[in-house]
């Protein structure tokens, strides 16, 4: 049956924020009932730089999804990203006091406790700690110990940790919007946990975001996930490239970038592209070439770089799988090819899930990690994710108060 409450969802993305709701049908699949999207404001490469502005274009984005979906959003979990985001591996290991006793719910929350303790800079908080397998008395990979029986039971955990201060600031903004933070988790987590497919974590895959302010990366080997990290590139430096090479603003680069970017110079015809001009002039002529060869280079780049940091991260001869690519960048025409060829692997462009609803705004690859944080939700109850903390107490707070309390009386 539907449930009462829908879910929320927002991606803080550097080019656009994205709000999604949803809530499972008589089927118990996901269906879409609201998308709004904002551009994106006060946010560089997936970090907050400027609280008003940034609340703003939160807000505004909320406002769209409520319009949509016809439903009030009081509450939504948010996912962040960026380059402070860091993962490592880590095992934890506990005894079984009665052996007579199947291993259940607590004794893996013991084990999981058991995992997360870490040596952490005071800055850093854990924002997940996801189990990759377990062992029951050297038993090696066991995917669910519940019910089996041993004296000792270990862990793999994968923990994804992020700068306290910009998590912090994430819930500032949205809480400033008038809406509270039930949880916060690392965009490339939830859009892997949405795109891969079961085969494909078993054999092996690496999966790419790629968004105006950052590249995200998530490593599935062995069907569980073993490595996450965020690049400081993306799409927006394109742009920038654009602009400085065709000596054009930065309106006119972002068009010559969504009209004839390509990733491969080869497959782009010899003739000219037509864009606004600059100054007194109206139209002017550039070569598709010359856009595809620029789009060319800084793409490479971000190859190299994922690929890089993956083999810096020891794990190439685990990925076989290939390459799932996702996010905005990843419709750039020709982006899964150089991906592929970068790489020496299959490469494809994600494609959604079994959803229902308002699928067509949902459909591409840029709308992964809303409707994967939105999945993440109703498939893990109570996830090991970060729950947020709310504001101090203080005049933003009692503000935040009075928004919210406006929104709940609010028309549906």
């Amino acid at each position: 049956m539907p449930t009462n409450a829908p879910l929320a969802a927002i991606d803080l993305g550097t080019g656009t924020i994205t709000t999604v709701v949803g809530e499972t049908n008589e089927m118990g699949a996901l269906q879409i009932l609201g998308v709004g999207v904002a551009p994106s404001a006060g946010i560089e490469r997936a970090q907050v730089t400027h609280v008003a502005q940034a609340t703003g274009a939160i807000a505004e984005s909320i406002e769209h999804a409520e319009r949509s979906s016809g439903r009030r959003i009081l509450s939504a979990s948010v996912a962040i990203s960026g380059p402070h985001l860091e993962s490592i591996n880590n095992s934890g290991v506990v005894a079984i006091p009665d052996l007579s006793m199947p291993i259940g719910d607590t004794d893996m929350m013991r084990v999981i406790d058991a995992g997360q303790a870490v040596a952490l800079d005071g800055n850093r908080v854990i924002l997940h700690a996801l189990p990759r397998y377990y062992m029951v008395d050297g038993q090696d990979r066991v995917a669910d110990p519940r019910g089996m029986h041993g004296q000792r039971l270990d862990v793999e955990l994968h923990i994804v940790t992020s700068a306290r201060g910009a998590m912090q600031n994430a819930v500032q903004c949205v809480s400033g919007a008038g809406v509270d933070v039930d949880l916060i988790a690392a965009q490339p987590i939830v859009s892997a946990s949405y795109l891969v497919r079961p085969d494909e974590a078993q054999q092996g895959v690496i999966v790419v975001d790629i968004g105006a302010g950052s590249t995200d990366i998530a490593v599935y080997q062995d069907g569980a996930i073993s490595f996450t990290a965020s690049l400081p590139v993306g799409g927006a430096l394109i742009t920038h490239d654009l602009m400085v090479g065709l000596h054009a603003p930065l309106e006119v680069a972002e068009e010559a970038k969504l009209r004839y970017g390509h990733a491969i110079p080869d497959r782009v015809p010899h003739e000219p592209a037509e864009l606004r001009g600059f100054g007194q002039e109206r139209r002017r002529e550039i070569s598709k070439t010359l856009i595809a060869e620029i789009v060319n280079a800084r793409l490479t780049e971000i190859v190299r770089m994922v690929l890089g940091t993956v083999r810096a991260a020891n794990l190439p001869s685990a990925i076989a799988g290939g390459v799932v690519l996702c996010g905005g960048g990843a419709k750039l025409p020709g982006a899964a090819e150089l991906f592929a060829e970068g790489a020496g692997l299959p490469a494809r462009i994600a494609q959604p899930g079994q959803i229902y609803g308002l699928t067509e705004q949902v459909a591409d690859a840029s709308a992964a990690t809303a409707v994967g944080l939105l999945l993440w939700m109703l498939d893990n109850p109570a996830p090991q994710t970060a729950r947020a903390r709310p504001p101090a107490p203080g005049l933003g707070s009692l503000m935040r108060g009075f928004r919210t309390l406006g929104r709940a009386f609010m028309p549906s």
